[in-house]
């Protein structure tokens, strides 16, 4: 039995992942209720870390722990990509670049005044 109201569109090709009451994407979604995966409970500190697990041998440098709304998180994205002139993605609260690029990251984001710390090895 399905209730009325659940189900619908969760993700679209050009947009990613939609938000289940609005309709919206989730980068640009303004109502409550979404929990914000962005803004979870963290001690402040911002991780880098590079990972390679699971990605076909591919290095990603993952950003972690960013106390900032979903919008916020879209915009530091992109603008991290930019600097280290490399793809990547934004998703489920964290940002993934593609490529070893963990300096260039870690100095950019302590120009925007958070706190870094580089996770791993």
């Amino acid at each position: 039995m399905r209730k009325s109201g659940a189900g619908g569109l969760v993700y679209s090709t050009d947009s990613g992942r939609m938000c289940p009451a609005c309709r919206q994407p989730v980068a640009l979604c303004s109502c409550t209720a979404t929990p914000v995966a962005a803004l979870r409970q963290s001690d402040g500190i911002v991780r880098v870390s590079r990972e390679s697990k699971g990605r076909g041998g591919k290095t990603v440098t993952v950003i972690r722990d960013l106390a900032v709304n979903a919008i916020e998180l879209a915009r530091l994205g992109k603008r991290l990509k930019t600097v280290c002139g490399s793809g990547g993605t934004v998703k489920d609260g964290v940002i993934e670049v593609q490529g070893d690029h963990c300096e260039r990251v870690v100095e950019c984001l302590k120009e925007d005044g958070f706190t870094v710390k580089r996770a791993g090895g």
